[in-house]
């Protein structure tokens, strides 16, 4: 089993939410979605992980490295609704990552705006879609 990615982006800060379950298979198209939204948009990028059914242990270091190549390219992860299976183990090479109870509460935490947000998504984005996102497809 593998991932799907959705990558929204609100004014100063952008949302990419996984669902599935993020484990070795997974791992290349986790890189490969950090790697597609790197140039899009600008502030942290909040990894809403509140539809993703958990993550093995290479899943947790996917995530810890892209913590590495966002801080590199000026930006900053920060996460959201972590699997009940366990949180992300800090192995000391990774800028501190914040951790959010949930993606209501990281937005909070940024302010960010309901509206002005442009979606993305991967055409098996679980049903969950929102007006705008139906709006683009």
């Amino acid at each position: 089993m593998t991932i799907e990615w959705h990558y929204t982006i609100h004014p100063d800060l952008g949302v990419l939410s996984l669902a599935g379950h993020l484990g070795p298979e997974a791992v290349a198209r986790f890189a490969g979605a950090i790697c597609w939204v790197l140039p899009r948009g600008t502030g942290p990028v909040i990894l809403d992980l509140t539809e993703l059914r958990g993550w093995s242990v290479g899943g947790q270091m996917a995530v810890a490295q892209a913590a590495r190549q966002l801080a590199q390219a000026g930006r900053h992860l920060e996460l959201a609704a972590i699997p009940a299976d366990g949180s992300l183990v800090p192995d000391g090479t990774h800028p501190p990552i914040p951790v959010h109870c949930d993606l209501p509460a990281a937005l909070t935490a940024h302010r960010a705006m309901v509206g002005g947000q442009r979606p993305w998504c991967g055409d098996e984005w679980p049903e969950k879609r929102t007006a705008a996102t139906k709006r683009l497809m």
